[in-house]
Order: structure tokens, then C-alpha cells, then sequence
């Protein structure tokens, strides 16, 4: 028996190391880089099959911060509980949408299914224009041209139609939002607990610098698209109250413009062509009005609304909004064109954040250097 076991205890001793345990050093840190790209990959590939869900909860993220907003703006002013300027806020912007939705089925609908007549009108004169300088122009070419202009915008709405009409991602944004706004904290805490402890600490300051400034830019945000809407409408409503012959669809497109408001550059311009498209229906004075009112929107929103607001939240370079735009436009439709803006936003400040720790990271361990040069033990 005990030579059996001698035996066993040396065959044991050169059978070596276990095939799942790598010895080299050098081989050991090579397949650890390869978990962690592999890994990687993995992530990226998991978070572009669920990208669509994603994007749906960073609208309720998004949707979450705009209420949160509206809730400590009325705590200035009004000394209750938290749940209740929540419900106020909720409350609020339920009648408005009510108040809109009623407003909009009375005189913009009627309004808006005149529009594809006036756009085939109009691209006739600017062919008939064209025609009239020389230019060599087929009618039968033209025509092509006006109905395909028609059908594309027959195509973006009912592509709004349908985004207005897929209520499951709308009902799910409010309700995920709703829940969110409630209780942050306990979400948060949620998310620090699958993180290890050394980074809980940065992941609260970086997730309460990212709330911070979610709830300026979307306040900003709506500011500008009060202001752009308002202003349209005064504007257009001016002219029709001086000449006698108003502008049509003025509540249309100050609506259309306060809306496309909420996304940079694009909405601008999108609302900018829509307004001059239709002054130019009623003659070329009321066509002319309609541009300098598009420039004088867009000259007060920029030099002063967008400033004042640029301070204190985020500052984003323009050509890299637009960039971001058209990715997430492409990708996502409708809705990633209109998260664009807050998602980079929010990647900007997780980036500031991150390398500001790793700043103080290495301050501190050069720190620590020192006082060892100094004092060695």
C-alpha cells in the first residue's frame, strides 16, 4: 500500500502543470489581451442587437432629466414634496400636449393637407422661372421632378405618422422616464453595485455631473424652442395684421419651427425651407418677409439664446453635432436624430470626467513618489 501510494504521488509529480494553466508569463499576459478584446467584441456586437432598446431607455433618460428639471425649478418657488412637483410637472405638460393635440386637429391638419398642393405650385413658377432666363429645361423632366418632390414629402409624413403612431416605444419612453424620475437614486445605486468599489465613487460624481448637465441642455432646449415658436408666430401673425393678407399656415409653422427646434442645425434648416417655401406662395414681398423673419429667428437664437444657454451646459462643436446627427439619423430614424444631441453630450462629459480622474490618478501617485524620495523607510 504504501509503495502504491509513493507511486501515485510520482506519477502525479510528472504528470506537470494543468493544460488550462499557462505558465510563461509573457503567454499568460498575451491571452488576457485576448479575453479583453474578445470581450469587447462581444459588447459591441450585444449592444448593436439591442441599440434599438438602448436608445429607447435613453429617451426615458432623457424624458426623466426634462421632468427632473421641471421639478427642482418649481422647488424654488414651491415648498412641497418632490412627488408632488413631479405630478405638477406631469400634470402641466399633459394639458399642454391635450391643448395641442386639440389645437392641432381643429386648424393644423387642414392646414398641413394643403401643403403638397402648394409645393407642386411653387416648383412649377421656379421651373416657369427658369425657363424664362434660357435655361433648357423639359416640362416632362420637371414634372418628374415635382412629383417626386410631392411623394418624398408624402413619404416623410407618413414616416412621422408612423413614428407619431408607434405608441408601444412612446408609452414605454414615458413609463421607463416616469419610474426613473421617481426613485434616481435607486437606480443608481443599482448600476454602482455591479461596479467594482474602487469606482463606485467615480461613477456617483461622473452619473451626478451627467444629470447636472442633461437638465441644463434639455432646459436650454426647450427654452429655444419656446422662444423660436413664439417669435415665428408673432412674426407671421405681425404680417398679416399690417397688410391685410396673412400669412397662411402662421400656426403651422410656428409649431413646425418650435419642434425642429429641439434638434441643431438640421431642424433649422428644415424649418427655415418650409417657412420660405410657403411666403413664397402668397407673392414675393410676403415670400421675402418670411426669409428675413427665418433669419431673425435664427440670429437671436444664436447669438443670445444659445450662448447664454451654451454656458452653462455642455459646449459642442457644431460640425461634430451635425456628424452625430447623420450617424444616428441613418441608424436610428427619426428618434436617434433627435437624441443625437443629448447622447454626445452626455459621452463628452463621461469623457471629461474619466480623464479628470485618471488626472488625479496620476497626480497622486507622483505625489506619493515624492514623498518616498524624500523619506525613504
Amino acid at each position: 500500500m504504501g509503495t502504491s501510494a509513493d507511486s501515485d504521488e510520482g506519477d502525479s509529480g510528472q504528470l506537470g502543470a494543468s493544460p488550462t494553466r499557462i505558465s510563461t508569463p509573457e503567454l499568460r499576459l498575451e491571452a488576457w489581451r485576448a479575453l479583453t478584446w474578445t470581450s469587447v467584441v462581444g459588447l459591441v456586437v450585444l449592444a448593436v442587437y439591442i441599440s434599438q432598446s438602448l436608445l429607447v431607455i435613453f429617451g426615458a433618460l432623457v424624458f426623466a432629466s426634462m421632468v427632473d428639471g421641471g421639478a427642482r425649478l418649481l422647488g424654488r418657488v414651491l415648498h412641497v414634496r418632490r412627488g408632488w412637483r413631479i405630478g405638477i410637472v406631469l400634470l402641466g405638460a399633459t394639458a399642454f400636449l391635450a391643448w395641442l393635440s386639440f389645437f392641432a386637429g381643429s386648424q393644423i391638419s387642414q392646414e398641413a393637407a394643403e401643403f403638397p398642393s402648394i409645393v407642386e405650385e411653387q416648383a412649377q413658377r421656379v421651373f416657369a422661372w427658369m425657363r424664362e432666363q434660357g435655361l433648357q429645361i423639359d416640362i416632362n423632366t420637371a414634372q418628374n421632378m415635382v412629383n417626386q418632390a410631392v411623394s418624398g414629402f408624402g413619404t416623410v409624413t407618413r414616416a412621422l405618422g408612423g413614428l407619431l403612431g408607434g405608441l408601444t416605444t412612446l408609452v414605454l419612453i414615458l413609463i421607463i422616464g416616469i419610474y426613473l424620475v421617481i426613485e434616481p437614486r435607486l437606480y443608481e445605486r443599482g448600476v454602482a453595485w455591479m461596479l467594482p468599489k474602487a469606482r463606485r465613487a467615480e461613477f456617483f460624481h461622473t452619473a451626478s455631473r451627467m444629470g447636472f448637465t442633461m437638465r441644463r441642455l434639455m432646459a436650454g432646449r426647450l427654452v429655444g424652442m419656446v422662444f423660436e415658436g413664439v417669435f415665428t408666430y408673432v412674426a407671421l401673425l405681425a404680417y398679416g395684421l399690417v397688410t391685410g393678407d396673412p400669412i397662411p399656415m402662421a400656426a403651422l409653422l410656428a409649431i413646425l419651427t418650435g419642434l425642429l427646434a429641439f434638434v441643431p442645425n438640421i431642424g433649422a434648416v428644415i424649418s427655415g425651407a418650409l417657412m420660405t417655401l410657403v411666403g413664397f406662395s402668397g407673392g414675393v414681398e410676403m415670400g421675402i418677409y418670411t426669409i428675413v423673419v427665418y433669419f431673425a429667428v435664427q440670429n437671436i437664437d444664436g447669438y443670445f439664446v444659445i450662448p447664454m444657454i451654451a454656458r452653462k451646459t455642455v459646449d459642442l462643436a457644431p460640425a461634430l453635432v451635425l456628424a452625430m446627427q447623420l450617424i444616428m439619423g441613418i441608424l436610428f430614424g427619426v428618434l436617434g436624430l433627435f437624441l443625437a444631441d443629448p447622447l454626445l453630450a452626455m459621452i463628452k462629459v463621461a469623457l471629461e470626467e474619466r480623464a479628470r480622474a485618471k488626472d488625479a490618478e496620476d497626480a497622486s501617485a507622483l505625489r506619493d513618489a515624492s514623498l518616498e524620495e524624500v523619506n525613504p523607510a
